[in-house]
């Protein structure tokens, strides 16, 4: 049989090791600046990003034809970490257009976004998506070229698809050029890029497969006729903090110390966060189980020691206030999100756990192992 006083003790104890337990799963790694996870490789060209790595333009990408008529191409050797990971490869960032274009892996392909919010699941979104583009052998060499009427996309120098919605200019390749994540949030990437190189004019098919011969025998584009660059970057340095633009008037990367993000989601609404991913559906359940411990715990200490009246809407209301605390510091750890999704379902998870304290069937079983419960 528990006395009352080792039951008190017992749940004040209780309370106080969920309460840390939730407040170190939602801030770890307690740092607004985690180490940025990039490295160069070690037997060739390229770098290799970790979970959380990045590195960033020095300057910004200026916009070659004002009027953002020019077409434009953009060529990328990678190879991916985990086949079935989602996050940012590169996307553009400015504070006029905080995400003009970037490219985003899919589980096992690409989506190519233009503006902000951008995802294929989103009806009518100005996007294209290409699958099967990596394999568990060497990088892939991924092309997309693009004017005005839509762009088309090449795998390996050979054309894989056709999108009429995804219209792009070279001036939706400026402003400062993000690598590794996304500028606008924590969609960290992981996995290997050996080489990037951007035009500001549109590539042939001939063109396109020059090229991709050309970085598969020689680690670089071989140029001919008028296709140059605006920013060739080759990752051949193997060491240091910069990667060089080998053509072009663009400015060199930069690998910053700390892992960033350009500008932090703060408190995201639910319709932006959803992504149709059974490990969308898997946070989901995690962030509501988290908190049923809590709510029930809570619940009965202020039930049962404290003798409040009001003890499951008081236990509520702390529930949704420990989460948006959460959420709110949350913000200023770029390898964290903040989002209200996670304040709904947290707040769930404790309506959960003190309704089942205060149920019945509780009652009866704590009663009948000599436990002492007010109901």
């Amino acid at each position: 049989m528990i006395t009352k006083v080792v039951w008190e003790r017992l749940l004040a104890a209780a309370c106080a090791a969920v309460l840390c337990g939730i407040l170190t799963a939602g801030l770890w790694p307690f740092t607004p600046h985690p180490k940025n996870e990039v490295d160069w490789l070690e037997n060739g060209n390229g770098i290799h990003f970790g979970a959380h790595g990045t590195i960033l333009s020095s300057g910004a990408f200026e916009p070659v034809d004002p009027a953002g008529g020019t077409a434009c191409s953009l060529e990328i050797g990678v190879k991916a970490g985990p086949m079935n990971q989602a996050g940012t490869l590169l996307g553009f960032y400015s504070p006029e257009q905080p995400l003009s274009f970037s490219i985003y892996q899919y589980r096992n392909g690409l989506v190519f976004e233009h503006k902000p919010g951008d995802r294929p699941w989103h009806v009518g979104a100005p996007g294209s998506g290409v699958d099967h583009v990596f394999h568990p052998g060497g990088p892939s060499f991924v092309t997309i070229t693009a004017n005005s009427r839509g762009a088309e996309i090449y795998l390996d120098g050979a054309l894989v698809e056709r999108s009429p919605l995804l219209r792009l200019s070279s001036g939706d390749f400026t402003g400062q050029l993000v690598v590794g994540t996304s500028p606008v949030g924590d969609e960290s990437w992981s996995g290997e890029i050996r080489g990037l190189a951007i035009f500001d004019q549109e590539l042939s098919a001939t063109e396109v497969l020059e090229h991709y011969n050309s970085w598969s025998k020689n680690g670089r584009p071989q140029i001919s006729g008028n296709a140059s660059p605006v920013a060739l970057y080759l990752f051949d340095e193997r060491a240091g903090s910069v990667v060089h633009n080998r053509a072009g008037s663009a400015p060199d990367l930069t690998i910053p110390d700390h892992y960033m993000i350009f500008r932090h989601s703060f408190l995201e609404w639910p319709w932006k966060e959803y992504y149709p991913d059974w490990t969308y559906y898997q946070d989901i359940l995690v962030n509501i189980g988290g908190f049923i411990p809590l709510g029930f715990v809570f619940c009965a200490y202020l039930s049962s020691v404290r003798h409040l009246r009001r003890a499951r809407m008081i236990t509520i209301l702390f529930g949704f206030a420990v989460s948006l605390t959460i959420e709110i510091l949350q913000a200023y750890i770029p390898s964290r999100g903040s989002g209200m999704t996670d304040v709904i379902t947290n707040t769930l998870g404790t309506v959960i756990g003190a309704i089942v304290f205060q149920c019945k069937i509780t009652y009866a079983i704590f009663s009948s192992i000599g436990i002492p419960v007010e109901h």
